[in-house]
């Protein structure tokens, strides 16, 4: 539940929501996406897939709204040149290329959520906002993740557990604790022991280890 938040995001900006669980963290990215629904791309905490269609198919996915029923149909049949030349480049991007005809059911943990990212990237839009979209990803991985996705997008929103990602990556820093934003200030202007206080602040949640 958020609590009188008053928030303004300009284009050209990498934000990180920060807190512990059950902040209000993903309710304030659902909130962001009512405000421009048809300029985000979004790639839930939760990958959401269809288990039993490929990598291929579930990247696809990110381009249904903007292509006819038959042309999904026809696609869902048999990869048609086109989709291909669209998802390719993005599954190889991800490491994913020689996962690409096989079911998701069959990928791990980690690569099914780069599949989720996948589906949000061919989207093409302006703006991403991601729900922890690197946590079940190596550290390594994760940061090159991160950003491939500010490469692809002008303005990112991502709400992060790991608060070194949190600085490297992002320009801006907002804290929430109980539903309140209590922090909001540019990355280069704080320190991981500065953050480790939101998670201190939530007597059930432990600081992460990275807090320094």
């Amino acid at each position: 539940m958020l609590s009188n938040i008053s928030l303004s995001i300009h284009s050209g900006e990498r934000v990180a929501l920060i807190g512990g669980s059950g902040v209000g963290k993903s309710t304030l990215l659902a909130a962001l996406r009512e405000q421009l629904p048809n300029q985000v791309a979004w790639c839930p905490q939760q990958p959401g897939l269809v288990p039993m269609l490929s990598t291929f198919h579930n990247i696809y996915m990110g381009t249904l709204g903007s292509q006819t029923l038959l042309y999904n149909l026809a696609n869902l049949i048999k990869p048609l040149p086109a989709a291909r030349q669209a998802v390719e480049p993005i599954a190889q991007a991800l490491g994913l290329q020689q996962q690409l005809y096989r079911s998701v059911d069959k990928l791990s943990g980690g690569q099914q959520q780069r599949t989720s990212i996948g589906r949000a990237l061919i989207q093409q839009q302006p703006i991403f906002l991601g729900d922890e979209p690197v946590a079940h990803i190596d550290e390594y991985q994760g940061e090159t993740l991160l950003q491939l996705i500010c490469q692809r997008h002008p303005t990112v929103v991502l709400a992060l557990h790991d608060i070194d990602q949190a600085l490297a990556t992002c320009t801006r820093i907002i804290g929430l604790k109980q539903g309140a934003i209590v922090l909001d200030a540019a990355s280069d202007q704080l320190q991981a022991a500065d953050l480790a206080e939101l998670y201190k602040a939530n007597s059930d949640t432990q600081a992460p280890q990275n807090a320094g």
